[in-house]
């Protein structure tokens, strides 16, 4: 059993290391994961089923029991099928830009990529943010695509 002073003592230590933490430099914890997922969370695009935009031509929500990590984030799958597509060649299923907004990126903003506004273009999937950037996307999406691939990784930091 711990005594209460042991127990302070532990406590004043941990708060220096953690005024310790503030005072030292934030750049290498400013840096946005390289799978975006929403706060508090570690899924990746928010529980959908990457390979299901392929297959099905649309975004399924995946199921808890078909799940794999890959950078960082947890991908789901309505099944294990889906989940063995994505294991064997995940490149080919996840959205450009780690799920940031394609467009966003394309500005140097990592910012979310909503997966029920998505597209296939040239076989590799975009997220984008809002039906707004959606429009705007969709006027140059070539030039939008070029502009988020020299962007990228960068923008991350």
């Amino acid at each position: 059993m711990i005594d209460r002073r042991k127990f302070l003592m532990g406590m004043t230590t941990s708060a220096a290391f953690g005024v310790a933490m503030v005072g030292t430099s934030t750049s290498a914890l400013a840096a946005k994961a390289l799978i975006y997922t929403k706060f508090l969370s570690s899924s990746a695009i928010e529980g959908y089923d990457a390979v299901s935009y392929f297959t099905v031509g649309k975004p399924l929500l995946g199921k808890k029991k078909f799940n794999y990590k890959w950078r960082g984030a947890w991908w789901y799958f309505v099944s294990q099928e889906n989940l063995d597509k994505f294991k064997a060649m995940p490149e080919s299923y996840a959205p450009q830009f780690g799920g940031y907004c394609a467009y966003g990126v394309s500005q140097n903003a990592a910012v979310r990529g909503d997966p029920l506004l998505w597209k296939i273009v040239d076989g590799k999937l975009y997220l984008n943010i809002n039906k707004q950037v959606v429009e705007i996307w969709n006027k140059d999406v070539p030039g939008y695509i070029e502009m988020a691939n020299k962007r990228w990784p960068n923008v991350l930091q």
